[in-house]
């Protein structure tokens, strides 16, 4: 059979997108055995479109990198292809250098560039003239990540704003950067649906935030360790919140009290009806939730989360939680780290703990939830844990709970392991400092129904003996063990498919 008539016959049976993905695979393979003239000859023969669709599957950057040399028609159509890239110290000199991939790759839609561990002498880093060439030079760019890009200013936010079809901006400490930068960039990109802010340590004013609420585009909102954005800044998103679907708010904890509300922002939450129906995931890391005011108010919107992480936060109530439970019947994921204020004696009573009423209400109203992850701060006295194993126990009994992950949780022990055997959805547990747990509670892993992941770190209370049971059934699919001093590597041999075994018992002094 000659060459075409092979080619003739594979466009007719590649129908099916395995077949697609095998071709995609096994060419990868040649090129690394160097077993590949023959495949390339083969492909010489193909249609534009058949290759284009099985390059488009080949998601690996160095793969595509050997493709696009091994000859010159997949080095033209990875050229057309390629949507995506991401550089950083190797960028040098920068900016000619990202002029010559911008030439090169002329439909690049998504540029990361990262200068994680950057030193001088490898180089000048990207500056505000290299966002020019990008603006210039990439019509097609909708998502640009900047970490760790230290000499870039509000300069080059601005000719950012040139760039119409952007709509994901993420920005990782990028210290020079200012709200007038932002404010410049969203004004102009007025397609923006995604914006994170992680360590923007000079953004001070936040009226590009107010700017954003009256576009109205904002789907996903990220800001952390931005020291002068507080959370009463937030109310200036106004009608923005309705179309709001992801928000990570995250405060540092050493300046959680540098910025506080004002009478006005006070009355303007209190005012303001906030929208947060299309709200799905929530998180919010060091804040301070206070009634009737800032994000308590989101708190109590929210009808159709699915997602919610509360690390830290001081002044979340049991009426807080039972609220969003009730409104929220969609919920799949809860995530607790709680301050060790609450499990102070002087608090036992305070409204402001948190008890098994919240994970009871929980229970009832959420009848989705697959994800729970509850953890206390390391300064938590054992005897005075805000929930105790009943309420913990009501999550597993009236929900679908594929994962359940505890930190720290003393009041998880023998009984709750005991318990878990009837858990008929439980595929992945994950226990960290739970010091209540024996060797008798972890030998009744073997009688969880559907587990298929364990995970164990730095609880003191099981040894090898815990896991024979485990030895030579290969129940789990995954075991991992790190920090348990009890618990040897030797121990572990046999006990799942897969192990993993790390031991650093520095934590322990």
């Amino acid at each position: 059979m000659g060459d075409g008539q092979f080619a003739f016959n594979m466009v007719n049976i590649i129908e099916s997108e395995e077949i697609l993905n095998k071709i995609s695979s096994l060419l990868c393979s040649s090129l690394v055995s160097g077993a590949k003239r023959k495949g390339l000859v083969m492909m010489d023969e193909l249609p534009d479109q058949l290759v284009w669709d099985i390059l488009s599957r080949i998601k690996k950057t160095n793969d595509r990198n050997s493709l696009s040399l091994a000859c010159k028609r997949f080095h033209e159509l990875d050229n057309d292809q390629r949507q995506s890239i991401r550089v950083g110290c190797g960028l040098d000199p920068a900016n000619e250098a990202l002029t010559s991939l911008c030439n090169r790759f002329q439909n690049l839609a998504k540029v990361e560039i990262t200068y994680s561990g950057w030193m001088s002498k490898l180089g000048k880093q990207l500056d505000d003239h290299g966002l020019l060439i990008l603006s210039s030079c990439c019509p097609s760019l909708t998502d640009l990540t900047l970490s760790y890009c230290t000499f870039i200013t509000d300069v080059g936010l601005r000719y950012l704003a040139s760039c119409s079809k952007l709509s994901a901006l993420k920005l990782n400490f990028t210290p020079r950067i200012t709200g007038c930068g932002i404010l410049s960039l969203v004004v102009g990109c007025r397609n923006l649906t995604l914006l994170h802010l992680i360590r923007c340590l000079n953004v001070t004013s936040v009226e590009w935030l107010e700017y954003l609420g009256k576009l109205e585009t904002l789907e996903d909102l990220s800001i952390k360790n931005c020291r002068a954005i507080g959370e009463g800044d937030l109310v200036k998103l106004g009608l923005g919140w309705q179309n709001l679907k992801r928000l990570q708010f995250e405060v540092d904890a050493n300046y959680r009290y540098m910025k506080v509300y004002d009478r006005l922002a006070v009355d303007r939450w209190q005012k303001q009806c906030i929208p947060c129906e299309n709200m799905l995931e929530l998180s919010l890391v060091n804040c301070i939730i206070s009634p009737g005011r800032g994000l308590a108010c989101v708190l109590g919107k929210c009808k159709n989360l699915e997602k919610i992480h509360l690390d830290m936060c001081v002044g979340v109530r049991n009426s807080d939680i039972i609220g969003l439970a009730q409104r929220s019947s969609n919920l799949r994921f809860i995530s607790l780290r709680v301050p060790s204020d609450f499990s102070l004696p002087l608090l036992m009573n305070n409204a402001l703990r948190l008890t098994d009423e919240s994970l009871k209400a929980v229970a009832q109203n959420c009848s989705m939830l697959e994800s729970v992850r509850i953890s206390f701060s390391d300064g938590d006295f054992p005897s005075f844990s805000s929930f105790s194993l009943s309420g913990i126990l009501s999550l597993i009994k009236m929900c679908p709970v594929r994962e359940l992950a505890l930190d720290h949780v003393y009041s998880f022990n023998d009984v709750g392991m005991e318990a878990l055997c009837s858990a008929q959805f439980l595929e992945i547990l994950e226990l960290v400092r739970c010091q209540e747990i024996s060797d008798e509670g972890l030998q009744l892993v073997g009688q969880f129904p559907q587990l298929r992941i364990l995970r164990l770190s730095k609880c003191l209370g099981i040894s090898d003996d815990g896991l024979k049971p485990l030895v030579g059934s290969y129940k789990l699919e995954s075991l991992a063990v790190e920090d348990c001093p009890q618990i040897s590597e030797r121990g572990l041999q046999g006990a799942a498919k897969s192990i993993s075994f790390r031991q650093d018992l520095s934590w322990m002094y």
